[in-house]
């Protein structure tokens, strides 16, 4: 069953190939740009993320209040976007806190990611060469996450230049796999 699945899996990475190397140069771009304005960095990471939980949360209640007696479970969406809109003002009325906040949540999510970078790259070990690529950027992505974790009082502008780092670092990598995964395409047709 898994033999007859890679094949599938091999021509579906080839395919979206483009869609690392879009990943990796978005990130390569926006580590650029974090590093060279890092104090601009950190407001707009936080007065973006603030517009996003307002604007998400006003579209769940909406989507909430709509699906009222069409879904059996209406009000988790609705009292989801209830909770974004009052993290969205929170995020405008303290934005030093939501700047730590958000210090973890990137730490946490970059530990997360990593995981999910190395067991991706676990199982597509037997479809791929280079798949160690993707291993490295989930370990890479591992240690970022911790190292903001250990040490949060580092200081919000070098930790800014941190992300930028990682992020080109990162945005590398998955160029690198995407133009490993463009032979993919050139097989599979």
């Amino acid at each position: 069953m898994v033999a007859a699945a890679l094949p599938n899996l091999r021509a579906v990475a080839g395919r979206f190939w483009w869609t690392f190397v879009l990943r990796g140069v978005l990130a390569i771009i926006f580590g650029i740009l974090a590093i060279t304005w890092p104090g601009v960095t950190i407001a707009s990471l936080v007065m973006l993320y603030g517009a996003y939980a307002l604007l998400e949360g006003i579209l769940s209640v909406w989507s909430g209040i709509t699906e009222y007696g069409q879904r059996e479970r209406w009000w988790m969406e609705l009292l989801g976007g209830i909770l974004s809109i009052i993290v969205g003002i929170m995020t405008f009325a303290w934005p030093g806190i939501t700047a730590l906040a958000l210090l973890y949540i990137i730490a946490f999510w970059a530990i997360f990611r990593g995981v999910l970078e190395i067991l991706a790259a676990i199982r597509l070990r037997k479809v791929i060469q280079g798949e160690f690529w993707l291993a490295l950027a989930g370990i890479f992505s591992i240690l970022f996450g911790v190292f903001l974790i250990a040490r949060p009082g580092s200081g919000a502008v070098a930790l800014v230049t941190v992300i930028g780092g990682f992020v080109i670092a990162f945005g590398v990598l998955l160029v690198v796999l995407g133009f490993r995964l463009k032979g993919f395409s050139k097989a599979a047709s």
